[in-house]
């Protein structure tokens, strides 16, 4: 008998280890459902300010050099001036 406390002691361990996983796996399945969310997120912004800049660039490239039909109206006798 005195053997009892001890298997006691181990299933009280072997019980406490469980609780303790059991929580630590729900945490990182929150931690990943939320860690994708924010990576989806931080993508799709990234995503907007390469199409912005991209666009910025091309309307700063259009006002360098304008397109030759654009040069013909200005310098055009008949383009009003």
């Amino acid at each position: 008998m005195s053997y009892l406390p001890s298997i006691v002691l181990a299933a009280a361990g072997l019980l406490a280890l469980i609780v303790v996983l059991i929580r630590t796996f729900g945490v990182l399945r929150r931690f990943k459902r939320e860690s994708s969310m924010v990576t989806a997120s931080v993508s799709d912004r990234a995503g907007l300010v390469k199409a912005r800049s991209a666009g910025l660039r091309v309307a700063i490239d259009r006002r360098r050099r304008p397109a030759p039909e654009q040069v013909a109206l200005v310098t055009s006798k008949e383009g009003g001036h």
